[in-house]
């Protein structure tokens, strides 16, 4: 070969080898930033282009899908009783994306997950039309329904969490006001203008945020709950019927500030089980006081605070402070101060009490499957921690239930069934200067000793007469409810 064509063969080789290379850097090194692009739309043609799976409550499909008249995606997502179900269900829209469960679970919802890969190549040569896997969740459809409309009918925003102690499943998340995910489900003029109207600078209502997962609220006196659990775990008193040492007044340590109780109600050196029916603020902050910050961060941590969980949904982490001053840590300890939770995670807390000190790790989507309604992955219930020994745990209950039998939130007594529960009406403002929080967490618990829900009730009531708000008079009403149907579920 003589020199001219060996030098165009080399450079022709080069160029082949380049090509190689690149060939496979697009495929195999940028393929999922490729993938990912939102500038790529191929990905979102193919993405609408087979119908999506469901999510599915109670055996029902909660989700469906439509064939669109305009554009190149072929379906769209459709929801029923759409924004009862958001909190849950999340959205998926052509323009705007997705979130919660329909993003989390989006391969498999629209059959793209490797799992599906073998179904998926099997349906292509039986000439099948290839669909999405379903999501099964752990919800109570007749338990949502009831926290949904018990948040409705008070017009406030709020919202409610509900857990079965024994597994951790999540049997309702219901937050108020909130959406139709189905109004943004396409691309056309209606959706972006529907789009516009749910974004808070156009809504203060926000009905697009998840308030039972995303939204932190003062808890109030429904933390007592937790410093109580402290006060037993520690040594600090072991018997609900011991007089604590509390004078009153009690000035917080530090301070030449009393803490002050609600009303006149017997705190002086009341009991724990007294303190918790009547709520006494100077016991409890004496309690979180005496233990300390670190011992009362411990407790706290082991109820599930400080730490994101996820559901899978993701939730904001609940906050209990360190390093705080002996004033503020008697403050933080009644459920104020720097004091904040979701309501899902007061959900955790009752769970735990009523699962004789066990906390189970909360969970949403018990399977998913492929579309031929096969398993390809089921949750299996997961301790998390444990915040209470059983006898501590017991101890606990039985306060509880006096507060419901004699104390403040006898508007959650339900016959023939145990409950126990923790009213709360948190500060809200500087100063206090608005509308405060009402709170109500809650347990059920039947003949055999089972304990099917346990429930957290949060109302945010801007427009209501202070002296009306109060966690027994509008956030336990609900509870009952949610509980109620729960345990009708099971008959």
């Amino acid at each position: 070969m003589n020199k001219p064509l060996r030098r165009i063969a080399i450079f022709c080789g080069l160029l082949v080898l380049a090509l190689l290379i690149r060939d496979n850097w697009l495929q195999y090194v940028k393929a999922d930033s490729l993938r990912e692009d939102p500038k790529n739309r191929r990905v979102l043609i193919a993405r609408y282009a087979t119908p999506r799976g469901d999510i599915i409550v109670g055996g029902n499909p909660i989700t469906g899908y439509a064939e669109t008249t305009s554009g190149d995606f072929k379906y769209k997502r459709t929801y029923k009783d759409g924004a009862m179900w958001a909190p849950v269900t999340g959205f998926v829209s052509q323009a705007y994306g997705a979130n919660q469960l329909e993003s989390i679970e989006d391969g498999i919802l629209t059959g793209t997950d490797d799992r599906l890969f073998f179904r998926n190549t099997l349906d292509m040569i039986t000439g099948k039309e290839n669909k999405g896997g379903n999501i099964v969740t752990t919800l109570n459809a007749a338990a949502q329904k009831a926290a949904y409309n018990g948040l409705k009918a008070q017009g406030a925003k709020g919202a409610v969490a509900a857990i079965e102690p024994s597994t951790g499943k999540i049997l309702a998340l219901a937050s108020y006001p909130s959406y139709d995910p189905g109004t943004i489900a396409g691309g056309s003029t209606s959706d972006a203008e529907a789009w516009k109207k749910l974004q808070k600078k156009n809504n203060p209502d926000d009905p697009m945020l998840n308030r039972a997962l995303r939204e932190v609220y003062p808890p109030g006196s429904t933390f007592k709950v937790v410093t109580a659990a402290a006060a037993l775990e520690n040594g600090l008193y072991t018997d609900a019927d011991a007089p604590t040492k509390t004078p009153l007044p009690w000035t917080m340590p530090g301070t030449t500030t009393v803490l002050k109780n609600e009303g006149n109600i017997p705190c002086k050196n009341a009991t724990l089980r007294v303190a918790l029916q009547y709520s006494c603020n100077t016991v409890f902050g004496k309690v979180g006081s005496d233990l300390g910050n670190d011992k009362m961060l411990e407790e706290a941590k082991k109820f599930g605070f400080t730490e994101e969980q996820f559901t899978p949904v993701r939730t904001s982490a609940s906050v209990f402070s360190d390093d705080m001053a002996p004033s503020e840590v008697a403050l933080s300890s009644i459920g104020q101060f720097n004091t904040a939770a979701t309501p899902l995670q007061m959900a955790m807390v009752a769970s735990a009490v009523a699962n004789d000190g066990t906390l189970m790790k909360p969970y949403m989507v018990d399977e998913l499957q492929t579309h031929n309604l096969d398993a390809l992955e089921t949750t299996t219930p997961e301790e998390m921690s444990k915040p209470l020994s059983a006898e501590n745990a017991e101890i606990l209950q039985s306060m509880m239930e006096t507060v419901v039998e004699d104390g403040t939130g006898t508007n959650a007594r339900i016959d023939g069934v145990k409950v126990g529960g923790k009213t709360g009406t948190a500060q809200h403002g500087v100063d206090n200067s608005e509308n405060p929080y009402a709170w109500f967490i809650s347990y059920a618990k039947l003949s055999d000793n089972s304990s099917p829900v346990a429930v957290a009730v949060v109302i945010e009531d801007e427009d209501a007469v202070r002296g009306d708000i109060s966690g027994g008079g509008l956030a336990a009403p609900i509870a009952k409810k949610v509980m109620e149907a729960v345990i009708n579920s099971k008959k």
